[in-house]
């Protein structure tokens, strides 16, 4: 018996028996009652075979999208990656318009700031120190501006004073001016009025 032969369900066996030659005087009725039998095992083991087949090609379908899958989020991940490193290099190599402000230098925040934004642990850390020398800056700046407006309007408030009281002089000089004005006419009137007396006219080489 070859390899196939003896690989083969014990059913296909006894259906090669059964139509053996050498049994031919086996009584007929009885070769059918077990061929018939015999024939439904094969029916029975071709349809589990059947469904081994498809359970099979459909564990191997979904095995293949599984894979299909994993290799697509392992894509997506490395396509992220990429996109990562190159928006890490972008900053990296980003300049930013702090490192063009002028800010006080390092022993002048540590005279000038408030202790909490000075501590040993900031003073240690490069990056927090200049988070927190960019805060103190801004805060310095905002105050300052703040006492720049306090002087600006402090000044346009003596210039306006400066202007009332440039006005009440000059009214105050209008006023003078024409008082003396009217004092001069009253005085000529009056001299027209009331002639001096002879002994007080004055004489001809008098001085």
């Amino acid at each position: 018996m070859d390899q196939r032969q003896s690989d083969s369900d014990p059913a296909i066996d006894k259906l090669r028996q059964l139509v053996d030659p050498k049994k031919s005087n086996v009584d007929s009725t009885a070769v059918r009652v077990e061929a018939a039998a015999l024939v439904a095992r094969l029916k029975t083991l071709n349809r589990n075979a059947n469904a081994a087949t498809r359970t099979h090609k459909q564990a191997t379908t979904d095995a293949r999208q599984e894979m299909d899958q994993t290799h697509l989020s392992l894509q997506n991940l490395l396509y992220e990656k990429r996109h990562l490193e190159r928006e890490i290099e972008k900053c990296r190599q980003f300049a930013s318009i702090y490192q063009d402000i002028p800010l006080h230098s390092v022993e002048e925040f540590r005279e000038l700031a408030p202790s909490e934004a000075r501590t040993h642990d900031v003073l240690d850390n490069p990056h927090q120190l200049m988070l927190n020398r960019l805060s103190f800056e801004l805060a310095e700046r905002q105050r300052l501006d703040l006492k720049r407006k306090d002087l600006i309007l402090h000044k346009e408030e003596l210039l306006k004073q400066s202007r009332i009281k440039s006005t009440t002089v000059e009214s105050v000089k209008s006023q003078i001016d024409a008082l003396m004005k009217t004092a001069t006419e009253i005085q000529k009137k009056v001299d027209e009025l009331v002639p001096l007396p002879p002994s007080a006219a004055p004489t001809p080489g008098s001085s």
